[in-house]
Order: structure tokens, then C-alpha cells, then sequence
């Protein structure tokens, strides 16, 4: 069940069966000279999708703006600030909150965004715990390569020349999506240098064509869909087990 293509009523109804909700979350920003600008928050989507045609889920419109200021060296970029998106975060979650939704569980695509979705997390329990009450609802972060098996699969599909940004596993997602997006490159050097992420002007001198330690040229819509058909089942799982924690009132 998708949020955004229902009803209020269906929502209150979907709400007596289940109080958990996925959000995917990500980011609009480059992904070398192949990769979509939006693979960041497509891969959560695609991921979440293909979980809610065979569970009975609900799943959030995509927070696809997320923290990548280091990547505004390259044209489409669109970033916040950390105190931004913390504070989005924190707005999203009390509207769910006030809903009666009591675990929520941001999918998330773009490793910039994890310190921040934490120190999100914090602030909102900061608010129950200055106020002395318990919080009644529980937050969890999950990222989309740390479902169950879907690491070690990526590991198998390329054992070199993974990387970690512009890797060909999340390429190879927004390929099987998006065939008709597919774009051919000459990369040079083929395995791209790795090293720190600081500031847009140096991270585009250190990484000139947007990849790290990445060889995207790997990528197939065939090994996307293994990894979407994996990662969507063990969402799945993973959800069903949030659910079940206990939430003290």
C-alpha cells in the first residue's frame, strides 16, 4: 500500500491492522557519468515497492533530498544542510507519530545521510526524555545494502571494483528499473581512486568524474534484480520483526 495513492479512510483503516510505516529516504545528487542523479533515493523506492506488492506494507512518500553538500560540485545536485534535513526528519516523524503510526522505519540509499538521520533520531527522543515521559514509538534506520544477504550478493556480483559510491550495485538497481535509462561510458581509470569526503570543490578534484573506488561499467539490470528481489524480501522480514518489538506507553 502506497500512502501517497490513498485515502485518508484507507490509511485509518490500514492503521487498525498495522502501526508501521517504511520511509525511503535518500538523495539527489551525482552518481559519475553514468549513474542517475536520483539513485540514492531510487534504490530505497524501487527496493520498497517491490516489497509492497507481496506484503501487506504501507509505504511513505520518499524523503529524496537528503545531506550532500560534498557532491554540489556537480551540476543536479540538490543538498541540505544537516540541521535542515535533521529537522525535516524530526517533522515528518511527529506527523506520523500523530497519526498513531508507532515504528517507523526510514529505508535509506545515501550513506551521507546516516550521522544525520541518528542525531535526527536523538533530537526526537530528546523530547520525551527531558519531558520525563516515554517517547511510545520507535525509530529504526536501515540501510538498503544492510539487508539481510543483500551485502554478501553485491560481494558475489563484484568482488572487485565495488567502491562505495556510484558502486555498480546500486547502478545495476536503476538499471533493471529504468532500462531505457541505461548509459554507456568509457571510464578511465576503470577501478576510480578512493579517499575522504570533505567540502563540493574538494571532493570534485579528488573524484573528477563523481565516482569512489567504484567501476560502475559492472552493472546489469540482471543483477539489479537480484538484489531489489533479495533486499525487498528481507525488508519484509526485517519490517515484520520491527513491528513485534515491544513499545512501552
Amino acid at each position: 500500500m502506497l500512502l501517497h495513492l490513498s485515502t485518508w479512510a484507507e490509511v485509518g483503516q490500514f492503521l487498525e491492522r498495522s502501526r508501521a510505516i517504511v520511509v525511503p529516504i535518500g538523495s539527489n545528487e551525482q552518481h559519475g557519468p553514468t549513474g542517475l542523479l536520483g539513485t540514492d533515493w531510487l534504490c530505497p523506492q524501487i527496493i520498497a515497492y517491490e516489497a509492497e506488492k507481496t506484503a501487506d506494507i504501507l509505504v511513505a512518500p520518499t524523503f529524496n533530498i537528503g545531506m550532500a553538500q560534498h557532491h554540489l560540485g556537480f551540476p543536479g545536485t540538490i543538498s541540505l544542510r544537516p540541521s535542515t534535513f535533521i529537522a525535516a526528519i524530526g517533522d515528518w516523524t511527529r506527523s506520523l507519530v500523530a497519526h498513531g503510526f508507532e515504528k517507523i522505519l526510514f529505508l535509506n540509499g545515501h550513506g551521507g545521510n546516516v550521522a544525520s538521520i541518528e542525531a535526527a533520531f536523538s533530537e526526537i527522543y530528546a523530547e520525551a526524555s527531558f519531558a520525563k515521559r516515554r517517547a511510545g514509538f520507535a525509530l529504526k534506520l536501515c540501510n538498503w545494502w544492510d539487508l539481510d544477504g543483500v551485502g554478501e550478493l553485491a560481494n558475489q556480483q563484484f568482488p572487485t571494483g565495488h567502491g562505495i559510491h556510484a558502486t555498480p550495485s546500486e547502478i545495476a538497481i536503476t538499471q533493471w528499473a529504468f532500462p531505457d535509462a541505461i548509459k554507456p561510458a568509457d571510464y578511465t581509470p576503470q577501478i576510480a581512486p578512493s579517499g575522504p569526503i570533505r567540502d563540493a570543490l574538494d571532493f570534485r578534484a579528488r573524484y573528477p568524474d563523481g565516482r569512489m573506488g567504484s567501476d560502475p561499467g559492472q552493472a546489469s539490470p540482471e543483477k539489479g534484480g537480484e538484489l531489489v528481489k533479495l533486499a525487498a524480501q528481507s525488508l519484509v522480514l526485517q519490517l515484520d520483526a520491527f513491528s513485534r518489538e515491544s513499545v512501552p506507553n
